[in-house]
């Protein structure tokens, strides 16, 4: 099979939110020496992006998309695992996760597995994460960024929270912070302090590389 076409499969599994069929394609193509970054970024990641914007077009309803982010997640695991570990050099330390009332978690296995990918250590604090545990899991691993996301309009107030207490804990300057998420924009960043906003994983990379050498 030509390797656009491998591509191509994983990119359809990921949209008819099989994943079974996408851990089979992840399981056999990463076995026979596909790249796992290549298999990530060109087969899975086009078809979860696709089904994003489906969604917001009201061509896909929620529930699909929902079993497209699951499918997504599992062949974005089983990608970063297949990552020589030994070759990624340790770039920073990443606390992620989805801000508290949200258990949105569509397209953060994307983010998370481009980071790693890149040499990052993330520590993943999954959905529905409350504003202290992102500090406290941030001051216990030494993290140099906090990234926080969220799907609902309702819960973006919780990124502004996290910035009032870091800064009332006296931590702001400790820790650099990046904000994602559907409804989440640059002008929200601006208005609550943050050091960052990506519109999507690729550009989060960017901008926490950007964000951890401006420290150094």
């Amino acid at each position: 099979m030509e390797i656009n076409q491998i591509f191509e499969e994983a990119k359809n599994s990921i949209m008819a939110g099989d994943k079974e069929r996408a851990e089979e394609i992840a399981k056999k193509w990463l076995s026979e020496g596909i790249d796992p970054i290549e298999l990530l970024s060109k087969g899975f990641v086009p078809g979860i992006n696709e089904m994003g914007n489906l969604f917001g077009c009201g061509k896909v309803f929620l529930p699909d998309l929902i079993l497209s982010a699951e499918a997504m997640e599992s062949a974005a695991e089983m990608c970063s695992r297949a990552i020589p570990q030994e070759k990624v050099e340790k770039k920073g330390k990443i606390v992620i996760g989805t801000i508290e009332g949200d258990i949105h978690d569509i397209g953060k296995a994307i983010v998370i597995c481009l980071l790693r990918a890149n040499g990052f250590e993330v520590f993943d604090l999954g959905r529905d994460v409350p504003v202290q545990a992102f500090i406290n899991k941030a001051l216990e691993v030494n993290a140099d960024v906090i990234g926080s996301s969220c799907l609902l309009t309702t819960t973006m107030e919780g990124q502004r929270t996290l910035e009032q207490e870091l800064r009332q804990q006296g931590l702001r300057d400790r820790f650099k912070t990046i904000i994602g998420g559907a409804p989440v924009t640059q002008r929200w960043a601006d208005r609550i302090g943050a050091d960052a906003y990506a519109e999507d994983a690729l550009e989060g990379v960017k901008k926490i590389r950007d964000l951890i050498l401006g420290q150094k």
